[in-house]
């Protein structure tokens, strides 16, 4: 195809705040995005009114073409895809594409996944990097084909996890070096003449599979290390939690661990009631920094403490 980067009729697919700034960059940048796939709005909130998606919303801020299919399948989707003369799809967090649709565009359809992939293949790849303790993290450009996240690979882009990473602030740095990697890709796709690497299965894969509020207790039997990995896998969203009875739990975004011998029977809540809370696990302790109360705001553990006394009558479980 003799056509430049930014004469490519490109379709992209997405639909969270992630997937909106590769597609701002492509669009500030001059590329010729011809249509932008969605979500359907959906009732949301208190009133329950129509809301749309970050992607759909940016995507009616410009006046680009939006379309919200219910069904990828559909024979009006389908159409309406096809029409569009589409020479490269690109997705960034949306759903799995049937191959009539991923397979229309001329140059190939690619994805944006925040890993490294192979590893952490699946829907949670941040939370899971940072959950697992890992020290590095990245994003990958991939063509897809009918495995999921198994396609060869454009680009690839390392990124480091911190002492203190959260997955908001991984999230964060992943986005931003992801919407590099797309319009870099875009141009590598154009100029061709490169052969995309396909995956190696030479490794301990570690996958990312959904995360649901069940998976996110806490287990104080744990060592202090893995519980603070895990509090910041989480934070701040679908965010660690804990009960103190069965109709009052904690949710916790910021945690330190402190190594010490203790007499304490896991789940055990230790605290001064001013300035401190923390729990026995089976290497010492943790701290609780900043939590949230069902039904309250989050806050540092000194300003839950003013609020709410006697925690220590309590036990982590």
């Amino acid at each position: 195809m003799d056509k430049s980067a930014k004469e490519l009729r490109i379709v992209y697919m997405g639909t969270p705040d992630f997937a909106v700034a590769p597609l701002r960059a492509l669009v500030e940048g001059g590329y010729n995005v011809v249509a932008v796939v969605t979500m359907p709005d959906k009732p949301a909130g208190r009133g329950q009114k129509m809301q749309r998606s970050a992607v759909g919303e940016y995507a009616t801020e410009q006046g680009l073409l939006l379309l919200q299919p219910e069904k990828l399948k559909s024979e009006e989707f389908v159409e309406q895809f096809t029409s569009l003369d589409v020479d490269l799809g690109i997705v960034v967090a949306f759903r799995m594409l049937p191959e009539v649709i991923w397979n229309a565009p001329k140059l190939g359809t690619f994805n944006l996944h925040a890993s490294l992939l192979p590893q952490y293949r699946g829907a949670a790849p941040i939370n899971w990097a940072i959950i697992n303790g890992d020290r590095k993290s990245g994003v990958t450009t991939f063509f897809l084909n009918h495995r999921i996240d198994e396609g060869a690979i454009i680009e690839q882009a390392e990124v480091e996890i911190t002492d203190d990473e959260t997955a908001g602030t991984l999230h964060d740095k992943l986005m931003w070096r992801g919407t590099e990697l797309v319009i870099s890709s875009v141009e590598k796709i154009a100029a061709g003449g490169f052969e995309p690497l396909p995956q190696s299965a030479d490794c301990e894969l570690r996958p990312a599979p959904k995360i649901f509020k069940e998976d996110c207790h806490i287990d104080f039997s744990r060592k202090g290390e893995q519980i603070v990995n895990f509090v910041r896998g989480l934070s701040p969203y679908p965010a660690a939690w804990f009960a103190l009875s069965d109709n009052l739990t904690v949710k916790v975004f910021k945690t330190h661990f402190e190594a010490a011998q203790t007499n304490y029977e896991q789940g055990t809540i230790v605290t001064d009631d001013r300035t401190f809370v923390k729990v026995a696990c089976a290497d010492g302790y943790i701290y609780l920094d900043e939590l949230q109360l069902s039904g309250k705001r989050r806050m540092a553990v000194a300003d839950l403490l003013r609020g709410f006394r006697g925690i220590g009558d309590y036990r982590a479980i």
